[in-house]
């Protein structure tokens, strides 16, 4: 059971006073909050999982208030390859994360000092890999020239500065998650990541999957995902429900967190005054049971943090029951069982796994007007499958090409280095 938050966030919205110091309940000196910093985040945001989240999460905090940037289709094709989610889709993909106070909508795939100033950001965050247009330049060149960039991670705790702070911040890249390594899993069809084991054919698989000619790239290549509890407090928030709370319950395997989802979720929450949506995830086998195939193609810790990140949740049960039964119900108070248009699949012996809230007259179908499934998905990155894999081929060429003349760079400075101590 992870506990996360729910209907009162505490975020300042634009323009309003700090909001404090993290780790100080909210309570600051009133010196430092006469100003609130601003932090702007940009990307593709494309296939978004628990990687991004993380990102957006660590640019939360080191600021107050989050504007984040993202890119049209249009943009993304021009520089990176075909996406496979629509603008709208990710616009509101992203607005769901937690963390984020404001998104723009078709931001510039270059950022520019301009833009910072546009939207009144003290510093931009990316992560400590590198974006690249389509002629191979950095995208953030203008910002790191211009000396607001600082060669730094910053994965600590927020400050609360009295002045723009002159700098563009990193922030650690989540191990263990890409889109290349989602998009290697839906077309390689094996199970090996459920359990996270090593596994030959899987390996091979995501070893060329993304592989150019020059070899592997450091921010393309794929590497494994180790779940730790410091990971699971950072998700979660660990508020309770509150007098007056309408507490809900949903359950299923929530897999590649999608705009499907995220509309599902955004109706359940809609049901009451003050929601507090319960999300149960069922276990990888018990989901593969259901679902078949090399289904879920994300597995039960991934996709505990996909939907930990969730605005419209407030707690997760990892390895739920398959039937909400009435020691589920009891335990955690349960007002209201929610339930989408898909069809209900009967649990082992045939029984209906919604059978006791329906007869405590607790379950409600809800229509959220979305029907996109995670099939719905896997069929996008099949049909589209030769163009995805160009597009990984061609970033990873690009980003290795940066890499050499690093090394270039480096190796002449090591050059007159030493011709100078002569």
């Amino acid at each position: 059971m992870i506990k996360n938050g729910h209907h009162a966030s505490g975020e300042p919205a634009a323009g309003s006073s700090g909001s404090g110091v993290a780790g100080t309940g909210g309570v600051c000196s009133p010196e430092k909050r006469r100003r609130v910093v601003r932090v702007w985040c940009d990307g593709c945001y494309d296939m978004v999982h628990y990687g991004h989240s993380n990102q957006l999460r660590q640019a939360k905090a080191m600021g107050d208030y989050l504007v984040v940037g993202v890119h049209t289709d249009e943009e993304i094709a021009r520089h990176k390859g075909p996406p496979v989610f629509t603008q709208d889709e990710r616009y509101k993909m992203v607005r769901a994360i937690k963390w984020v106070d404001e998104i723009v909508e078709g931001a510039p795939y270059v950022t520019a000092l301009e833009t910072l100033d546009k939207y009144n950001c003290d510093f931009c965050v990316h992560g400590d890999d590198i974006t690249l247009t389509v002629d191979g330049k950095d995208t953030y060149e203008e910002v790191k020239k211009s000396g607001r960039y600082s060669a730094k991670l910053c994965p600590g705790p927020r400050t609360l500065s009295l002045r723009p702070s002159l700098c563009f911040r990193e922030c650690r890249r989540t191990q263990g998650v890409s889109t290349t390594d989602l998009v290697g899993r839906m077309l390689l069809m094996t199970k090996a990541h459920h359990s996270n084991i090593d596994h030959s054919g899987y390996q091979q698989h995501t070893d060329n999957f993304g592989k150019g000619p020059q070899g592997h790239s450091p921010w393309t290549g794929v590497s494994q995902f180790l779940q730790t509890s410091q990971k699971i407090i950072q998700f979660a928030s660990g508020k309770e429900p509150q007098p007056g709370d309408t507490i809900i319950y949903v359950a299923g395997a929530f897999d590649l967190f999608h705009i499907g989802h995220v509309d599902f979720l955004e109706t359940v929450y809609k049901q009451a005054e003050k929601p507090y949506v319960i999300v149960g995830l069922h276990f990888d086998q018990e989901v593969n049971r259901y679902k078949g195939k090399n289904y879920p193609i994300m597995n039960i810790h991934e996709r505990t943090l996909s939907v930990l990140a969730c605005r419209y949740v407030s707690e997760v049960v990892i390895g739920a029951p398959y039937a909400v039964g009435g020691d589920l119900l009891d335990h955690f108070k349960v007002d209201l069982v929610c339930h989408g248009k898909t069809e209900v699949l009967l649990d082992k012996d045939g029984s209906d796994p919604y059978a006791e809230p329906k007869k405590r007259g607790i379950f409600r179908t809800v229509d959220s007007g979305n029907g996109l499934s995670t099939d719905d998905i896997v069929q996008r990155i099949i049909q589209n499958r030769l163009q995805f894999e160009a597009r990984n081929q061609m970033k990873e060429a690009k980003e290795m090409a940066v890499i050499e003349a690093m090394k270039l760079r480096e190796e002449e400075k090591t050059q007159n280095t030493a011709q100078a101590a002569q």
